[in-house]
């Protein structure tokens, strides 16, 4: 599925791909996609395909095409603060765009069928906390993953606000997807081979429609335990932010609001230029010298002009450059992080307001 939209360089090359075919709409869906380099939810020795319009499958992992994505992330419509439940989580990254959005007071959780699945999505969560950039510019909403057929969530779960199924919903499931929702709430799933938005409009009141033609494996059926009963899924619980967590959101804030301020007014926080420019090769010029009425037309040679040095000197430029724009760029520099470690605190709480985490 997908190929709508020609491969990219690099991920900001396959946004505006996306973007350019009106697959991404919207500044906050955008910036989402900026902000989590597909390539990194793959495994390394496919890589080099994470730039394609193309969905992504090895063993029990699975990724959508982009194009798919972009138009689920569209059609959610989200807003910080909702609640967000994603059935077939696979390994987070939509989960993880959609907790840039979401913010830190949503609800962001996950179910996913197969363990080492859920395994994968939190390792790439943590690699992310740790160690990507686009989590210090955004205040974000962590997923929460369980294993666990999305047919078999417990009865008693809280309701959501947005709900994406990443598997195709037979007819008759349709119900049981609908009731997953608020009133308000917008539903997003394969239904029939149509990638479908459904939004509760009241309690027995819905709005149906029909996006676009998808192709997507169908849910896999519950199995009985032997007992006979279902393996019912608990999804985690709504719990509310603790005053620690409610602080560093705070100190984190705070920060961010200085550099801006030191930013504002020419503070230190600009990127030195990755490349040099190019420059260019000097023409040698021509010089007609009029002698009364005679024209001698001659090229008369400036001190500077000494056209074995120009060339020798030329090419060490070129070679210089090339060597610039071949080698692999230096990773931006992070300057809320610097600021944290710089901090006049201990370790334990620098790397706390830094989301480090023990294992």
């Amino acid at each position: 599925m997908g190929g709508a939209v020609s491969a990219g360089e690099d991920n900001d090359e396959l946004i505006d791909n996306l973007k350019e075919a009106q697959y991404i709409r919207t500044d906050l869906v955008e910036q989402a996609f900026r902000a989590i380099d597909r390539a990194d939810y793959y495994l390394e020795e496919f890589k080099e395909n994470a730039y394609k319009d193309l969905a992504w499958k090895h063993g029990n992992i699975h990724l959508s095409a982009p194009c798919i994505y972009s138009e689920v992330m569209e059609a959610l419509d989200l807003q910080p603060g909702l609640s967000f439940l994603n059935l077939g989580s696979g390994t987070g990254y939509l989960s993880s765009m959609v907790g840039l959005i979401l913010g830190p007071f949503g609800v962001n959780h996950g179910v996913e069928l197969h363990s080492d699945v859920t395994e994968y999505a939190k390792q790439k969560l943590d690699v992310f906390i740790r160690t990507s950039d686009s989590f210090d510019k955004f205040d974000f909403c962590e997923p929460s993953f369980v294993t666990g057929n999305c047919l078999e969530i417990a009865p008693d779960c809280c309701q959501y606000d947005r709900v994406y199924c990443g598997a195709g919903v037979q007819k008759e499931h349709e119900e049981y997807m609908k009731n997953l929702l608020k009133v308000g709430g917008i539903l997003v799933m394969p239904l029939e081979e149509k990638l479908t938005k459904i939004t509760r409009i009241g309690p027995s009141a819905w709005e149906t429609k029909k996006i676009l033609a998808v192709s997507f494996a169908p849910l896999v059926q519950p199995c009985r335990s032997e007992s006979g009963q279902p393996k019912l899924v608990q999804l985690p619980p709504l719990a509310v932010r603790s005053l620690q967590d409610l602080a560093r959101l705070a100190i984190r804030g705070s920060i961010k609001r200085a550099m801006r301020q030191e930013a504002t007014r020419g503070g230190g926080l600009k990127s030195t230029p990755m490349f040099k420019r190019r420059r260019l090769r000097r023409r040698r010029m021509e010089t007609i010298v009029f002698l009364d009425k005679e024209v001698f037309a001659s090229r008369i040679s400036n001190p500077s002009d000494d056209t074995s040095y120009e060339d020798a000197e030329e090419d060490r430029r070129e070679v210089a450059e090339r060597t610039l724009r071949e080698a692999k760029p230096e990773p931006p520099v992070n300057f809320l992080r610097q600021r944290v470690l710089r901090l006049p605190l201990p370790d334990p709480l620098k790397y706390y307001l830094l989301y480090y985490r023990e294992k």
